[in-house]
């Protein structure tokens, strides 16, 4: 078994809740903009997350909820220009930091970095918007902690096909062996494990908590905080408060 060297994290919903509270209501900002009586309330959201990508998710939209709207002439047009109205009004929000980070994240991206391990990102968000993140989060030093950023349509299939791993893998000339995905989805999950990666490191939220989990390593409420201890919902560890860098060598080690 190859030792851990890299850390891959998937971005919404993992490094920070931007689903419900970010990109749902840029959305919706998105959609009255251009004269739409469109409303993805929280409910509806949750099962359009059934679909990654975010043009993906409005084609998905028209297709199973809104079938009797007019489609346009040029709909893939219009569908890309809609989601980069969207993904500019996401990028303001994020710039008024209305979104922490999730607990625990900030704590484990420094404790990997100081101890050596690589960091990247494997998201099907666009780069503007992981962009967007890393500047509110981390400012200037965002691209210096995540040493490869694997985002959006650089590839042709998202998850939960591998190919946004793959790619971020072989950017980082690693094989998938040395490497832990942190998701927080089971189309995340699928990726990454298709890639060849064997840790998988779940942390639950709202939209993803009823989802199956079979064959990741570890599934957890939160990575946790002294003070904010994570709970452990799915994995043969001992009683942790943290999921820290030790423990995900240790969970890499048997894997």
């Amino acid at each position: 078994m190859s030792k851990l060297e890299a850390l891959l994290w998937d971005v919404d919903g993992t490094l920070a809740d931007t689903e419900r509270d970010g990109h749902r209501v840029a959305f919706n900002h998105a959609f009255e903009q251009a004269g739409l009586d469109w409303q993805w309330d929280i409910g509806l959201y949750g099962k359009l997350l059934k679909v990654t990508g975010g043009k993906e998710r409005i084609r998905y939209y028209l297709d199973e909820f809104n079938r009797d709207w007019p489609r346009p002439s040029d709909l893939e047009g219009f569908i890309a220009a809609l989601h980069k109205e969207k993904s500019q009004i996401y990028g303001d929000l994020m710039a008024q930091g209305g979104i922490p980070l999730r607990s625990g994240v900030l704590r484990l991206i420094r404790e990997a970095a100081t101890s050596g391990i690589r960091l990247a990102i494997a998201t099907t968000t666009t780069p503007a918007n992981v962009d967007a993140l890393l500047e509110q989060y981390f400012g200037s030093e965002g691209r210096k902690l995540f040493e490869v950023i694997a985002a959006g349509d650089v590839v042709a299939n998202k998850k939960p096909a591998p190919d946004i791993y793959q790619w971020a893998i072989e950017r980082l000339k690693l094989p998938a062996s040395a490497c832990v995905a942190l998701e927080d989805s089971q189309n995340g999950m699928r990726s990454a494990l298709s890639a060849g990666i064997e840790t998988v490191v779940i942390t639950l939220n709202d939209y993803t908590s009823h989802e199956d989990f079979t064959g990741a390593a570890l599934v957890v409420d939160q990575l946790g905080e002294p003070e904010n201890p994570c709970q452990v919902i799915k994995g043969d560890v001992d009683a942790i408060e943290l999921v820290d860098v030790g423990l995900l060598k240790q969970l890499h080690g048997v894997s």
